[in-house]
């Protein structure tokens, strides 16, 4: 089974409370999971967020949505992925995703699940080594056991917040795999961590998805003028 964990919380500091902003109508996290159902890779999707009171409304936006949801430590992020696959496992590998990517591409996703899975990588990504997908594209698979010996070990506060560190620093003991595209996009900002960006994303929305729901990255590349794939 392919484990999905979509990391959110309400209390960014640069756009509190982005995850739960209106796109077309709909909160943001609530348009990402319409995107990610699209995907053909992903077998079981949860959404990882803190037990602080201020993710209340989130946690129940989502279970709203028919979602699961597990709760856990707030800063300690690798902590709560470990949770959650315990409490929704057992699963071959787990792809971390964030909510504040609501332009995700679920081509991009089940096309990073198929390399990890034929590679027998122990962590795949289209970030690592060299980024050429657009900021908002990213997405992370790890082997669930190394993902669990990755919780059990690591120390270092960054590794612990950031989830997949302590996997791809450490080379030499686990396989790293990789999915890059040309030509490179990776100049595109498609994340939403400031005003400017959910301005920028909520232009797109509003522009293709009365027309369009399920619109492509190619359809946001010739609305913004981008280059095409």
């Amino acid at each position: 089974m392919i484990l999905t964990i979509l990391q959110a919380r309400m209390s960014s500091t640069r756009l509190p409370g982005k995850v739960l902003r209106p796109l077309a109508g709909e909160p943001m996290i609530g348009r990402q999971v319409e995107r990610l159902r699209r995907a053909r890779r992903l077998d079981r999707l949860v959404v990882a967020t803190s037990v602080g009171p201020e993710d209340d409304p989130l946690a129940a936006y989502c279970e709203g949505l028919g979602l699961e949801v597990f709760r856990g430590p707030l800063d300690d992020v690798l902590g709560r992925f470990a949770g959650a696959i315990g409490a929704f496992g057992p699963a071959e590998a787990v792809v971390r995703l964030t909510a504040d990517c609501p332009l995700a591409d679920p081509r991009v996703i089940d096309e990073v699940v198929l390399t990890h899975m034929e590679s027998g990588a122990d962590y795949t990504s289209n970030v690592l080594p060299v980024r050429t997908f657009p900021k908002g594209l990213d997405v992370e698979v790890a082997r669930t056991e190394a993902l669990l010996a990755a919780a059990a070990e690591a120390v270092d506060p960054y590794e612990r917040e950031h989830v997949t560190p302590f996997l791809y620093r450490r080379p030499e003991r686990f396989r790293i795999a990789s999915v890059e595209r040309s030509p490179s996009q990776a100049d595109l900002w498609w994340t939403v961590d400031t005003p400017q960006d959910y301005a920028f994303v909520s232009d797109i929305y509003q522009r293709l998805y009365p027309v369009k729901p399920d619109f492509t990255s190619q359809d946001v590349l010739q609305l913004t003028g981008g280059e095409a794939s």
